[in-house]
C-alpha cells in the first residue's frame, strides 16, 4: 500500500469514527481530504459517496440494535429527500449557490450554538415525537423535500439538518435523533451512488481499501455514542455544525 492511500485510508478511518457518533456519514469531509491527497475531483466525490453510505449503514446497524432508530420516522423523510436532491442536482447549472450557503452558514452557527448550550441546561425537553397528524405530516414531506433540494443543489449532507429538526421540533431524545438520520442518510448516499455510477466514476480499488476503513470506523463511533450521556453527544455535534460552518465560509471567501 502506497503512502498516499495509506493516509487516505487513516484519514477516512478517524472521520468515520467521530461523524457516526452523531448520525452523519462524514462525506463533508472526506470529499477534500481525498482531493488534497491528490486523487481526481469526480474520484473524491464518487468514492466520498460510497464511504458515507457505508459510515451510515454500519453505525445504523448497531443503532438499530440498541432500538435507537424510529423507521416509521426515517421513511417519512426518504422520498422528499431523494426526490429534492435529483431536483437540487438537476438545479446546480442554473442558480447560484452563494446566497443559499451564507444562509446555510447563519443556520449553523446558531444550531450549533444551540446545541451547546442545551448542555448546561437543567433540564430536557426530551420526549417522544409528536401523533403524525396531516398538518404535522405535511411538515415533515416539506421539511425533508427542501433538505433534499439543498442536499442536492449544495452538496451537504442532510443529517446536518435532520438531527437538529428532530432534537428541537420533534423533542426527540438525542441518540434516537442520530439514530434516525443515520438510517435516512443510508437512503440518501445510494442515491447518489447510483447517480455517480451510472456515469461510470467510481475507483473501485480506492473504494474497496477504504470501505472496510469507515466500516470499522462507522461501527465503533456509533457504539461509542450508544455508551455517551446526551450532553456531551449534542456538544460534540454543536461543534462539527460549527466545523462545517468554517468550512463553507472558508470556501465563500476563497473561492479560488
Amino acid at each position: 500500500m502506497d503512502t498516499t492511500l495509506l493516509v487516505a485510508v487513516v484519514a477516512v478511518f478517524l472521520i468515520s469514527i467521530i461523524f457516526s457518533m452523531f448520525g452523519q456519514g462524514g462525506g463533508s469531509l472526506y470529499t477534500p481530504i481525498l482531493f488534497l491527497l491528490g486523487y481526481a475531483a469526480v474520484v473524491s466525490i464518487s468514492t466520498s459517496l460510497v464511504l458515507n453510505l457505508i459510515t451510515a449503514l454500519s453505525a445504523s446497524i448497531v443503532f438499530y440494535r440498541s432500538k435507537l432508530i424510529d423507521i416509521r420516522l426515517s421513511l417519512i423523510f426518504v422520498p422528499g429527500i431523494c426526490l429534492g436532491a435529483f431536483i437540487g442536482g438537476a438545479l446546480t447549472n442554473f442558480v447560484s449557490p452563494t446566497i443559499l450557503l451564507w444562509i446555510f452558514v447563519m443556520f449553523l452557527a446558531d444550531a450549533g450554538a444551540r446545541m451547546i448550550y442545551t448542555y448546561w441546561e437543567k433540564s430536557s425537553d426530551e420526549r417522544a415525537c409528536p401523533i403524525l397528524s396531516k398538518r404535522i405530516y405535511a411538515v415533515f414531506v416539506v421539511f425533508s423535500f427542501a433538505v433534499g433540494i439543498l442536499s442536492g443543489l449544495l452538496g451537504v449532507g442532510d443529517g446536518i439538518l435532520i438531527v437538529p429538526f428532530l432534537i428541537f421540533v420533534c423533542h426527540n431524545p438525542t441518540k434516537n435523533s442520530a439514530g434516525t438520520a443515520s438510517f435516512v442518510v443510508i437512503f440518501s448516499s445510494l442515491f447518489g451512488v447510483i447517480d455517480k455510477s451510472a456515469f461510470g466514476s467510481l475507483d473501485l480499488p480506492l473504494i474497496a481499501v477504504t470501505a472496510v476503513a469507515v466500516f470499522i470506523g462507522g461501527t465503533l463511533g456509533a457504539r461509542s455514542m450508544v455508551k455517551i450521556k446526551p450532553g456531551p453527544i449534542k456538544v460534540g455535534f454543536g461543534i462539527i455544525m460549527w466545523v462545517f460552518a468554517l468550512q463553507l465560509v472558508l470556501k465563500l471567501t476563497n473561492p479560488g
